[in-house]
């Protein structure tokens, strides 16, 4: 039988063992067995782990030079083998048999220690080498050391000092956070008290103190009490993200990755119970390392989004992942376990729920400066309440009757808004039975207008013959004849009744003329193609408009018109009509109302036509203009600067949704005392389709 040369890592009077030979079995052997096997691995000095599985592993490892030390001890860096049994082999004998493991009673051990310590006679310090047997249900790592026992007992003083240290800042942070549940009942509190505890547990459990201060003699428990809060400070520290960074709401998508991690955990904590604790630890390394790295995307993803407490958590997540990756790279041997490797999951874990703490006492402050804020809303706007109570009751008995009458006026104009808006309909039959009117007119008064042509030919002839009788009579007729002729003359004033002739038929045709134009001005205005497009002529509109309004418009207002070339635009001609008339009314309004202080109070109308299909309709008047606030609700419907029933501020309201239906755009250009200008833009073609006013 051979054995592999040892060599030492020496650090002081602390030894450690890299260097062995190893034999894995899958079924019990005797160790007489192992002794005459030939079929032990050299480890090369860098093999300690190995794996997670059901099988024993025989160690065997030669430790010459023992006499330096005092009185030499044999240490594993672990707390968490089940069963580790020594032997000391001289001229191919068991010299001695130790027994050792968690499910070995602290008391029941030949040195009283969490750790699995062995304490070597003297008759076991000059043996040949000495076997291993480890049996464990997880994970198999080979980490020994040789020192006396003054050096084993400053480091196992270290650990007590370190968890004691460890525990004490557990105790505060659970008792300070437990106080702050009951006094703000937050629920995000009662978990980080959970969770708290169970991380002390599992960091308890990994540095077996559990086994000697909580359940010395439970063996079930102190085999699965790693993989059983290992998995549940995982679930209740997602469980506290979801919370505290609100997770469902800011990245939904990502908060339904949690509920198949908590399914995950589920089956690592029931196959641990009930069926393989090999299978469970197998599968919580792996979904250690997956799952903190989705808990601290989710928090970069969060903080992202702007909200502030994730600036903490992830801090403290960041730490804990450091944490938990170098102890998992140090217990599948990826990396060298040493002192960093073997304390860094509590002191990380410690870090950890300081820092969360930190984090909450921050979501405080955000909430105590959220509070006052509000609180501070709220005293101004009860300060002002307070000003403007005072200041309605001191004015409110004179002004009950001027506020009921305004509201009786209210009352009426809404009324008449709701007849007007339910009465919508019907204002299109009104524009069909005009523009028959219109038509029907249209008729005899064109029998007029081309009657009086002949008229005035026929009474010239008439002239003609009343001229040659008289001509001929002066010449021919007796004295007495032309007295009595001249007579008739005087009586029936003749000369006055020739010249009454010819100006009642230039009123006449004067008349029939105008009247032709008002009719068909009202034709034009009057379209009822509501739900067609038609191409049109806007200036024929225009000038419609204008014929209809002229009743109504004091002669002093002059209508200057800069008409452009423009093709014919595709609208609702009707429609686009009404848009003309709302304005230049409004325009003819705003003069009339001032007609005294405006010198040549006169309506510009500019037509333009554009490169890009569009045509631009400027109605431009010198009137007193608007005030900036005015200007600002002119298009809201059923504001209006005129008085009570002269208006229901639905005009304007009207026109801008027309213009916007037509794909156009209505700008408004005013300042107080200097006139007002609307823009209206339209595009040369619409797209096929119905329109609604």
């Amino acid at each position: 039988m051979t054995a592999f040369a040892g060599a030492y890592a020496e650090e002081d009077d602390i030894i450690k063992v890299e260097c062995f030979s190893y034999l894995m079995v899958d079924n019990d052997i005797a160790v007489n067995e192992i002794l005459t096997s030939n079929s032990f691995i050299p480890n090369n000095c860098n093999t300690f782990n190995f794996g997670i599985s059901n099988s024993s592993v025989w160690v065997k490892v030669e430790l010459p030079d023992l006499d330096q030390f005092e009185d030499p001890i044999f240490s594993l860096n672990s707390t968490s083998i089940d069963i580790v049994k020594l032997y000391s082999i001289k001229d191919g004998k068991i010299i001695k048999e130790h027994l050792n493991g968690r499910l070995i009673g602290i008391d029941e051990r030949e040195y009283v220690s969490q750790k699995i310590v062995f304490d070597f006679s003297e008759e076991e310090v000059n043996a040949d080498f000495y076997l291993f047997k480890i049996e464990n249900v997880d994970k198999k790592i080979f980490t020994g050391y040789i020192s006396s026992k003054d050096s084993l007992q400053d480091i196992l003083n270290f650990e007590d000092l370190l968890f004691g240290l460890l525990t004490g800042v557990f105790i505060g942070l659970f008792f300070y956070n437990l106080f702050l549940y009951f006094s703000v009942k937050d629920k995000v509190y009662f978990i980080y008290v959970l969770h708290t505890l169970l991380v002390w547990f599992a960091q308890a459990s990994i540095l077996g103190y559990t086994q000697g201060i909580i359940w010395p003699e439970w063996d079930w428990m102190n085999q699965r009490s790693i993989v059983i809060f290992s998995s549940a400070v995982s679930i209740v520290g997602i469980w506290f993200l979801r919370i505290f960074l609100l997770s469902k709401s800011i990245v939904p998508k990502l908060d339904k990755g949690f509920f198949v991690i908590y399914g995950v955990y589920a089956f690592i904590l029931i196959n641990a119970v009930l069926i393989s604790i090999t299978l469970s630890y197998q599968v919580l390394l792996v979904t250690q390392s997956i799952v903190v790295l989705f808990v601290l995307f989710t928090a970069v993803m969060i903080l992202r989004k702007g909200f502030r407490p994730a600036r903490y958590y992830l801090l403290a997540w960041s730490i804990f992942m450091i944490g938990i990756f170098l102890f998992v790279f140090s217990e599948m041997g990826i990396i060298p376990i040493n002192n960093l490797t073997a304390y860094i999951m509590p002191i990380g874990s410690a870090l950890e729920v300081v820092l969360l703490s930190f984090a909450l006492a921050d979501r405080i402050n955000i909430l105590k400066k959220d509070k006052e804020r509000e609180q501070a809303e709220r005293l101004e706007i009860s300060k002002e309440n307070e000003i403007l109570v005072r200041e309605q009751n001191t004015i409110l008995e004179e002004k009950v009757k001027l506020r009921t009458d305004e509201l009786e006026n209210a009352l009426r104009n809404l009324q008449n808004t709701q007849s007007q808006l339910v009465n919508q309909e019907k204002m299109a039959s009104l524009g069909q039975l005009t523009a028959g009117i219109a038509h029907e007119i249209n008729n005899p008064i064109n029998f007029v207008s081309s009657n009086i042509t002949p008229l005035k030919r026929d009474i010239k002839d008439i002239m003609e013959v009343i001229e040659f009788y008289r001509d001929t009579g002066r010449k021919e007729f007796s004295e007495s004849s032309i007295k009595k002729a001249k007579n008739l003359e005087e009586d029936l004033e003749l000369d006055y009744v020739l010249d009454e002739v010819d100006q009642l038929l230039k009123g006449m045709e004067d008349g029939a003329r105008r009247t032709v134009e008002i009719v068909k001005g009202l034709r034009i205005f009057s379209r009822v193609d509501e739900q067609d497009l038609k191409k049109v002529d806007l200036h024929d509109g225009i000038n419609s408009t204008i014929i209809l309004l002229n009743s109504t418009m004091p002669g002093k207002i002059r209508i200057v018109r800069e008409f452009g070339e423009l093709p014919l635009v595709e609208c609702l001609a009707g429609k686009i009509n009404q848009v003309f008339m709302n304005i230049i009314n409004n325009a003819v309004h705003a003069l009339s109302d001032n007609i005294d202080g405006i010198k040549d109070p006169h309506i510009t109308i500019r037509t333009q036509a554009h490169l890009d299909e569009t045509v631009t309709i400027e109605i431009e008047d010198n009137g007193p203009g608007m005030p900036e606030s005015v200007k600002q609700r002119i298009f809201e419907p059923f504001f209006t600067t005129k008085a009570v029933g002269k208006g229901t501020g639905l005009g304007l309201s009207i026109v801008y949704s027309i213009i916007e239906n037509h794909k156009g755009s209505l700008e408004v250009n005013t300042q107080q005392g200097q006139g007002t200008t609307f823009k209206i833009t339209l595009p040369v073609h619409q797209s096929t389709q119905k329109y609604e006013s």
